[in-house]
């Protein structure tokens, strides 16, 4: 039966002393420190993972800030509404905080459709019209896009305003995709394990299939990365996100 967002307080999570709530890994990271992966080496690779989202959103913000102009121009020309999409999503332990995107469709759609169709994809059905991207699920001939929103999904652009939420502490660079609240109040109870660390930009799925894969295999692979994070793997994945982006797998 589908946990509720009220107890989602049953995630799992680090609690020993002295170690920064924001930092802190996952459970099963804490079961690899005691079976001879020390509590320091772990601290260390956690603070090297903030650190390198401070320095990269910092930095990104500021280069892209002339490119991310002329995005948010495009798009007050293309069509009327803001140009900065607001959402809730549920973050790390259940927190609930403001993401952040470029609006790629248009102002006051129906969001009834994607709830409708998130609703049948975490249930297990087989919708080939529905394709997942960035942890939410889009259908692939949505009239509800915008021209420049199409071309903004397709090379994942809309997604640059979530550096903000990176510098915020909100989310990392690396990490499970935020989930929208109503997607949470859907899932069972291995699903909420996606929600032991901070959420991400991109992420081992998104790298490993992006939009092919299909919910449970999304959570395997959020899942087996909460497991055996480490400060490499995020560097991996991290160098893996443009080649898939540029190739455009599984992108439309």
């Amino acid at each position: 039966m589908p946990l509720p967002l009220r107890e989602m307080e049953g995630v799992r999570m680090l609690a020993e002393p002295g170690f920064d709530r924001r930092l802190e890994p996952g459970a099963k990271a804490a079961e690899s420190m005691r079976s001879g992966r020390s509590r320091l080496r772990l601290l260390v690779e956690w603070r090297l993972k903030r650190l390198m989202d401070v320095v990269g959103a910092g930095i990104g913000l500021v280069v892209l800030a002339p490119f991310i102009t002329l995005i948010a121009i495009a798009i007050r020309l293309d069509s009327p509404g803001p140009a900065i999409f607001k959402q809730t999503r549920v973050g790390k332990g259940g927190r609930r905080f403001t993401f952040y995107k470029f609006r790629s469709m248009y102002e006051d759609s129906d969001a009834g459709v994607h709830e409708q169709y998130t609703a049948r994809l975490i249930a297990g059905e087989d919708l080939d019209n529905l394709m997942g991207d960035n942890g939410s699920f889009k259908l692939e001939h949505d009239s509800r896009i915008t021209r420049v929103g199409r071309l903004l999904r397709r090379t994942s652009l809309d997604e640059l305003p979530q550096l903000a939420n990176v510098l915020l502490g909100q989310m990392s660079l690396i990490g499970p995709r935020p989930p929208l609240e109503y997607e949470v109040a859907k899932y069972k109870e291995p699903h909420l394990r996606r929600l032991e660390v901070l959420p991400g930009m991109t992420g081992l799925w998104q790298v490993s299939g992006r939009t092919k894969t299909s919910f449970e295999e999304m959570v395997e692979l959020d899942v087996a990365y909460v497991d055996n994070w480490s400060f490499t793997l995020d560097l991996r994945i991290l160098a893996r996100t443009p080649f898939v982006v540029f190739n455009r797998e599984g992108a439309w």
